[in-house]
């Protein structure tokens, strides 16, 4: 008499560390100096002084963000999560499970709100109001690089920054709502339910002394530009 087969039950879940913290805070703090800048903005008068800095600010997230991307914990690698128009097209058609950290659909969101962000911080050193703000770059550049820079920044830069922020929330709300998978914990937490034996990312004080000292460089680096031009 042959004994009865185990039935098989679903891989067990474990919370496991996806966003390390210096990844939960550089995207905490990029969404507090967007606001800022936004608001500063809009209000103008004294307020550039700190729209400028700002967005000194920005570029110095953004720059250690592309940097934490090559070498930050497994999951925020744009190695782990940046992929082909084949596993994008798969993803959205069902075919593949969600993953650990940014979706295939998320990842372009993200590298494309990194790459606006980025233009709008080069276009802010160079711009020139014709008020009282002027670009720390701009005495550096012809000045149509100038003026055309000016025009993006405060016109369709801005436009296509709210849009991809807009797209942005409506992602999240949208797994939240209708996919029943919440995506701001994980980056409050840093941990999500995965199958157990999902690698983690690393996140020792090793790690996070490290990406201090990379922000660090990022912040000298933004020095150094905003006193080029004198």
């Amino acid at each position: 008499m042959s004994a009865t087969p185990p039935r098989t039950s679903p891989a067990a879940t474990a919370p496991v560390r996806v966003w390390d913290l210096p990844t939960r805070l550089f995207h905490w703090g990029l969404l507090a100096v967007v606001v800022a800048l936004f608001v500063s903005g809009k209000v103008g008068g004294n307020a550039m002084d700190w729209h400028v800095r700002l967005g000194l600010g920005a570029g110095v997230l953004v720059v250690f963000r592309l940097a934490w991307g090559l070498v930050g914990g497994r999951w925020s690698r744009f190695a782990s999560f940046v992929k082909g128009p084949v596993t994008v097209w798969r993803y959205l058609r069902g075919q593949l499970p969600a993953p650990a950290g940014h979706n295939p659909l998320g990842a372009l969101s993200v590298l494309a709100l990194l790459a606006v962000l980025a233009l709008q911080v080069a276009t802010g050193l160079v711009a020139d109001d014709e008020i009282a703000t002027v670009g720390p770059l701009n005495a550096l550049v012809p000045e149509d690089w100038a003026s055309w820079g000016t025009h993006w920044h405060k016109g369709p830069g801005q436009t296509l920054l709210l849009v991809l922020v807009g797209l942005h929330v409506a992602a999240i709300l949208f797994h939240r709502l209708v996919k029943r998978h919440d995506l701001v914990r994980p980056m409050l937490t840093g941990d999500q339910a995965l199958p157990a034996d999902t690698p983690p990312s690393r996140d020792s004080a090793l790690t996070r002394l490290a990406a201090l000292g990379l922000l660090g460089l990022c912040a000298a680096g933004a020095v150094w530009v905003s006193r080029l031009g004198g």
